[in-house]
């Protein structure tokens, strides 16, 4: 997952940034996060100066943030006004996790054809670790141990562009929204457990098909968090 919020020395308030050389894509990565889960809704505008004491940085890592933003197609610059967010229709929606299961088929089957004994053994534990973080109700475990089982079969790939693709996709992925949903984390777990036996015996169309199923699931989560929120009440 994308770098994340954390507090440290120096700054203020819960969410506040730790002062990095990447702080305007931290700062993106927040606001995207709050956009792709509804807490800033189409049309609303993110204060350059509400968002910088939020986090606890300067008015100018958030500025970069927006021009990043707003070069995705997330954010509108209204003139003399500031940034409002922009559209997010269920399409919209849709077409990201779809673009993100297409990358990831092709580095999963990839992995299949070459995927070594001790990256099987390797992606066991890192399963049995996400069970037990998932058992223990750990959150940031749970999106840290699933971050790193599908990192190692993008790695075992040896597909380093589609990789990044990928990775530079699932920045709207709003990863707290699942860790903590106990029917997302039941399916990841058990069908981590069916992929693996699938590269594990070199059955192609079971690997396909339990990576899709966690993107067009995710997809479903979130299309239904949102109209749960009223995303789309007035559409």
């Amino acid at each position: 997952m994308a770098a994340t919020a954390r507090g440290a020395a120096g700054t203020s308030g819960p969410g506040a940034l730790a002062r990095r050389p990447q702080l305007s894509e931290d700062v993106a990565n927040h606001v995207r996060r709050r956009i792709m889960t509804g807490q800033v809704r189409p049309g609303e505008f993110i204060r350059l100066d509400e968002t910088a004491a939020e986090l606890g940085v300067s008015v100018t890592p958030v500025r970069e943030a927006l021009l990043t933003l707003r070069g995705e197609g997330m954010v509108e610059s209204v003139p003399h006004r500031g940034y409002i967010v922009a559209a997010l229709s269920r399409a919209d929606v849709t077409d990201i996790f779809w673009l993100q299961e297409q990358i990831a088929v092709q580095l999963s089957l990839r992995a299949a054809a070459a995927i070594a004994p001790e990256t099987i053994a390797r992606l066991q534990f890192l399963n049995h670790s996400l069970r037990a973080a998932v058992r223990a109700g750990d959150e940031p475990e749970i999106v840290r141990f699933e971050f790193e089982f599908h990192r190692l079969i993008n790695i075992s790939a040896d597909a380093s562009k589609l990789a990044w693709f990928l990775n530079s996709a699932l920045r709207y992925t709003p990863q707290e929204l699942y860790s903590g949903d106990p029917g997302w984390q039941e399916l990841a777990v058990t069908s981590h457990e069916r992929l693996i036996e699938a590269l594990k015996t070199g059955d192609l169309d079971a690997v396909e098909a339990e990576t899709r199923i966690q993107f067009t699931d995710g997809a479903q989560r979130l299309i239904a968090h949102l109209e749960q929120i009223g995303m789309w009440a007035e559409a």
